[in-house]
């Protein structure tokens, strides 16, 4: 494959809210450039970006898909992201690497809850952005409507740039308002259009969107201002220039409408791509910082710099291996060549540099700055890793990956697949950061966390067809905690005479309260040699040993002082394990006095929702002991903010499906730790108790 200059270079990533038209209009990209020999359809499950298997069974894009397109001479480097709020962690990892986001909008249903999110990731990354209205041929579709949804969310920058020809089932086409052309496609899937002069009846709609264009532009430089003043407008040369300069300063965004599925208005994207859309080399510097002293540096996106690369995406494919995927960010690279990983430390010897397209690969001599490539067997790399010449270090800080909200319990269907599952998981890990496992080590669960249920049933899944590991998902349980409310003033003794020397240990200490959140602090007044300095941590840990095995129910106790005081001991029998056991025997009968309580974990939630659940949906959360925090409306969607118990949580996700039909998402993170009703409590230390029993007995 050739190698593209960065001049020549577009990095493109399609954003959206899910089932708005991305990877279809990524399949019409690759189509009409002659980068694919036919038109791939979600539907038919045979597009290039989503290829995995869980992406064509349930015909979403879960992980972003990588491609590319020439269109006019230039590279057009393609990140096809996920739409629904579960992945959405891939749709942030593709735009920290990309140059611009191409949004793509729903012209029936307008901007969604998700295209907002998507939007305040390119405002955190200073991104300019392509606004694509599509499904412009569907029932109920509206290119007036749509705008109004987009300046109602965005703002005034939005402007279109072009008017659809025709509605619904009669859209054939778009009307360019910067050269004042029609472009009539053919309705058989071709891509096949002509261009034609613009309509008599869309010639006035046409000239009002010129107008609009021109002044906005106008207001782009005090130049261009001051041209419109003395002439009355701006010509084709002017503003076809002052728009790039306000696209790329993200003063302005252009608006484009399109049929992805029907391959209408397609070349005319990729045009705005090629034209709007800045060059690496355009971009002029990237920040990082310095990996010694951690200051900020900026590094020249230009061949003649030293190499520096970031790794935004690895797949663990089960056959070829770990495949690391790199935005080449300065410098050159090329194959079979050793490179610096900066952030573990460590050369690794690079293989042939392979482009993608999709899962597909063809090898790539050299990438230039600016250029993806993907790397496969890579031994230590994992994504967010930063490459570069360790003459000129650079580290580019990595993403910042939210925490995950919900939480299962995960056991193998066999114990065949006891010794597999860890491995599987680790692979699974490393290909997508949003997934966390762990063992819990209060409840001895193997734990499989993700953004929502969808996201690890995706995962478990995966596990499924790529590792052939089968696993069952259960209901966690929930991490309770213990605490004290009271004080109280408790002495330990510990005296054991066996024949020979004894056991002998005696302490004196105080319990009391800590503010939530304050763990455990340890407090020694010991004076005088009441006991000897050796002994003094033993009787610290026989209490962190005896708080870790819980009070009343077998949960941690947390958020309390110790305060050791006085004692006594032997100068024969005294020992660090009396003194050990004599903290464990003070502090269960200091818990007894000190008004134990439980505490269980507060989530904070968001539900999404439209405005005809809101009642139910609040009902519904105030009989899990939810507290409201508030209620936002944006057209038509209902964003109910509330604290709940976890407990009351974990089984949420498919009531809330019932309750909305299916239109309803939420999404949950850890807010604190809060005292459990008494009446719940003791239910919950009755099952603790009964639970112990039975497990003495066996």
């Amino acid at each position: 494959m050739r190698v593209y200059e960065s001049d020549n270079i577009r990095n493109i990533a399609i954003v959206g809210h899910g089932a708005a038209g991305k990877t279809t209009l990524t399949s019409a990209m690759l189509f009409d450039s002659g980068a694919v020999s036919r038109l791939g359809r979600v539907e038919d499950g045979n597009t290039v970006t989503d290829w995995e298997d869980e992406e064509i069974e349930r015909k979403i894009t879960i992980s972003t898909g990588v491609a590319h397109c020439e269109w006019n001479k230039k590279k057009i480097n393609i990140l096809d992201t996920p739409g629904y709020r579960p992945f959405l962690t891939e749709t942030k990892l593709a735009l920290r690497v990309a140059d611009a986001a191409l949004v793509v909008i729903d012209s029936v249903a307008g901007v969604e809850v998700q295209t907002e999110k998507v939007w305040e990731f390119c405002d955190e990354f200073g991104l300019p952005r392509i606004i694509i209205l599509n499904k412009m041929d569907r029932d109920n579709a509206s290119f007036e409507r749509a705008l109004e949804s987009v300046a109602e969310v965005f703002g005034r920058a939005p402007v279109p740039i072009q008017i659809p020809l025709g509605a619904e089932k009669d859209f054939a086409g778009v009307v360019s308002i910067l050269n004042q052309r029609a472009y009539r496609y053919e309705k058989d899937h071709s891509g096949k259009f002509q261009e034609i002069e613009i309509p008599a009846e869309y010639r006035d709609e046409a000239a009002r969107a010129r107008e609009k264009l021109v002044e906005m532009v106008a207001e782009g430089s005090d130049e261009l201002m001051e041209k419109f003043f003395s002439e009355g407008t701006l010509e084709g040369p002017d503003l076809l220039a002052g728009l790039r300069g306000s696209v790329r300063q993200r003063n302005l965004v252009p608006v484009l409408c399109a049929s992805a599925s029907l391959n209408i208005a397609i070349a005319q994207i990729l045009d705005a791509i090629v034209e709007f859309v800045p060059s690496p080399a355009q971009i002029g510097k990237v920040q990082g910082i310095h990996p010694q002293s951690k200051e900020p540096i900026e590094r020249k996106v230009s061949v003649q710099e030293p190499y520096a690369a970031y790794v935004f995406k690895t797949v663990a494919d089960p056959f070829t291996g770990r495949i690391n995927i790199f935005r080449l960010y300065s410098g050159a690279m090329k194959s079979d060549t050793q490179y610096h990983n900066q952030t573990k430390e460590k050369n690794e010897k690079f293989g042939p540099l392979q482009a993608l397209q999709g899962k597909s690969m063809s090898p790539l001599g050299e990438a230039q700055a600016g250029d993806f490539f993907a790397v496969t067997k890579l031994r230590e790399t994992t994504t967010g890793d930063t490459f570069c010449d360790p003459a000129h270090p650079i580290v580019f800080p990595p993403v910042e990956i939210p925490e995950p909200s919900i939480t299962f319990a995960i056991e193998p269907k066999s114990r065949g697949d006891e010794d597999k599952i860890s491995s599987a998981l680790a692979r699974i890990a490393e290909e997508d950061p949003a997934i966390k496992y762990y063992r819990d080590p209060q409840t001895k669960q193997l734990l499989l966390a993700g953004s929502g249920q969808l996201h690890v049933e995706a995962e478990v899944a995966k596990l499924r067809k790529r590792y052939g590991v089968e696993v069952l998902l259960k209901t966690p349980k929930i991490p309770y905690r213990e605490t004290v409310r009271g004080r109280s003033d408790v002495q330990g003794r510990y005296k054991k005479q066996t024949g020979g020397h004894g056991q002998y240990g005696d302490c004196k200490i105080r319990i009391e309260p800590l503010p939530r959140g304050g763990s455990f602090e340890f407090v020694d007044e010991i004076f005088g040699g009441a006991i000897p300095r050796n002994f003094i941590p033993a009787v610290e840990k026989g209490i962190v040993d005896a708080a870790a095995k819980g009070f009343l129910a077998g949960y941690p106790v947390v958020d309390f002082k110790v305060t050791l005081y006085d004692g006594s001991y032997h100068p024969v029998d005294s020992s660090e394990l009396a003194f050990k056991v004599a903290g464990s025997l003070a502090f269960k009968k200091g818990m007894e006095q000190a008004n134990p309580v439980l505490l269980e974990p507060i989530m904070d939630v968001e539900i999404y929702a439209p405005q005809e659940y809101a009642g139910d949906l609040m009902g519904d959360l105030t009989s899990r002991r939810g507290r409201l925090q508030g209620v936002d409306v944006r057209r038509g969607t209902q964003v109910i903010k509330a604290q709940v118990p976890m407990a009351e949580m974990v089984s949420y996700a498919p009531v809330l499906t019932s309750m909305t039909q299916g239109r309803g998402t939420y999404h949950m993170e850890m807010s604190h730790y809060d005292e459990v009703p008494a009446h719940i409590a003791q239910k919950i230390v009755d099952e603790a108790n009964k639970e112990r029993k039975g497990k003495e007995e066996e």
